[in-house]
């Protein structure tokens, strides 16, 4: 018997779909306010663990609500994970992923508005998650709601994987399908947590960078000395420490981690100096680092970054010769680039470069970039949904950070396609002060996604 699918012709299915989304945005936006409203961090030193398991037994009853049959799991870290499998044998398996925890507001009263309520402004909605990942889980909800409505029945055997720890790399979803592989079985994997270039412009991420952290404490004395009676003499870890950081980076701001390879090259879509020095807020008169474009600095080379120093506050200033120091310093390293061996040279060079003192450096967990293979028949399947929807032709482009369960899930699952989309385009200001979401974003999204699970059902 003809699939319900194959019934409508290519302009009367896009119609039909594009019409049911658009139906649903109101339902959507009052999803997202619900989720939004969840406050859910993963670190019990800042929000309550029941708003965590607010937010799963929410997203668990939106999606069941939406046809697919899910239930929240306890992953080995703790977290809550939502996951479920709507069989349809014989038919593509076609995964979607996104996570309902989000990072900490930091300081709320930095915020124009409360991070806890959806605030509309001026077309764009305000909130912790409300597009990283809130947003892309109510596009995922909307597909799927347009799909049912429009189709009657599931044209793939549709997976649903929505993390409960992705920001605080807990790393409990990717040891919970380590240990049940099936849970994540797909021929398609869809990584709903990247997003556009610009808002409109569809965009596919296929490159991640991966991680490879440590941290550094050099110890020159048993405490502090004093800076008048001792200053001059005394070993300052702190000074050390700082010669030893500022070796990273050249004059020009360039990554220098001896033996660790900086000239790459990125080959996708360009990043626009101009629009990068608004995206990143980079203020008048100060230029971006390095040597080459913006895409090889970002998604083809080496980046190091200190991100935190352990050593006296300066509203706690006292005239001392520091005694111990510490920083984390993050290294991502461009996919390909294996993230164990980037770290040893990290360690290597800091231990080189220290000029004195006793230095230990502890490694963190490293995690592995990804390069997405962009030849399969489903990759061209969203190029496709994604042409129709926006009505441009998409681009590629990199994308800094890191996904732990991308690399986790392609090397489960190697024959499978993993396409990284999403609705975090740079004007979300993800992880940051009011972050937003531009609810077109979510609509065109949606749309995308209900083509591709109806073009894959050829």
């Amino acid at each position: 018997m003809e699939s319900p699918v194959a019934q409508l012709s290519s302009s009367d299915l896009r119609d039909r779909l594009e019409a049911a989304v658009a139906g649903g945005m109101p339902r959507a936006l009052a999803d997202l306010a619900s989720l939004v409203a969840c406050r859910s961090v993963f670190d019990p030193r800042i929000e309550d663990p029941a708003e965590c398991v607010r937010a799963a037994e929410l997203t668990a009853a939106l999606l069941t609500q939406a046809g697919v049959p899910v239930t929240p799991l306890v992953t080995p870290d703790g977290s809550l994970a939502v996951c479920g499998r709507l069989p349809r044998p014989g038919a593509r398996r076609v995964l979607l992923y996104t996570h309902h925890d989000v990072v900490p507001v930091g300081d709320s009263s930095a915020w124009t508005s409360d991070p806890w309520t959806l605030t509309e402004r001026d077309g764009r909605l305000y909130g912790r998650g409300a597009a990283d990942c809130k947003g892309n889980l109510v596009a995922v909800l909307t597909a799927l709601r347009a799909v049912t409505s429009v189709v009657g029945e599931w044209p793939v055997e549709v997976v649903v994987v929505v993390e409960g720890s992705e920001e605080q790399s807990g790393r409990g979803m990717e040891k919970l399908v380590a240990a049940q592989p099936n849970l994540a079985a797909a021929d398609v994997i869809v990584m709903a947590d990247t997003g556009n270039v610009t808002a409109g412009q569809p965009t596919l991420t296929t490159s991640l960078r991966g991680t490879a952290s440590v941290r550094i404490t050099v110890r020159t004395m048993a405490q502090s000395a004093h800076s008048g009676m001792y200053g001059g003499a005394a070993p300052d870890a702190l000074q050390a420490l700082l010669t030893t950081l500022a070796s990273l980076r050249s004059p020009q701001g360039e990554t220098t981690i001896d033996g660790l390879d900086a000239s790459g090259v990125w080959g996708g879509a360009a990043y626009d100096p101009v629009l990068f020095r608004r995206d990143a807020a980079v203020l008048e008169g100060v230029d971006a680092l390095g040597q080459g474009s913006i895409a090889d600095l970002l998604w083809a080379r080496p980046a190091a970054t200190v991100l935190a120093i352990d050593a006296p506050a300066t509203a706690r200033v006292a005239a001392a010769v520091q005694g111990e120091a510490s920083a984390i310093v993050n290294l991502r390293v461009p996919a390909g680039v294996d993230p164990v061996v980037a770290q040893g040279l990290l360690v290597a060079h800091l231990r080189a470069h220290t000029p004195y003192g006793r230095v230990e450096i502890e490694p963190f967990p490293v995690g592995r970039g990804f390069a997405a293979r962009t030849d399969g028949p489903a990759y061209a399947a969203m190029r496709r949904a994604m042409r129709t929807a926006y009505g441009r032709e998409p681009v590629t482009t990199g994308q800094g950070g890191s996904i732990p369960l991308t690399v986790a899930l392609s090397e489960l699952h190697p024959e499978a396609e993993v396409l990284l989309v999403g609705v975090e385009e740079p004007e979300c200001h993800i992880h940051a002060v009011d972050e937003s979401v531009d609810p077109r974003e979510i609509e065109t999204l949606a749309l995308a996604l209900a083509l591709l699970l109806c073009d894959l059902a050829a």
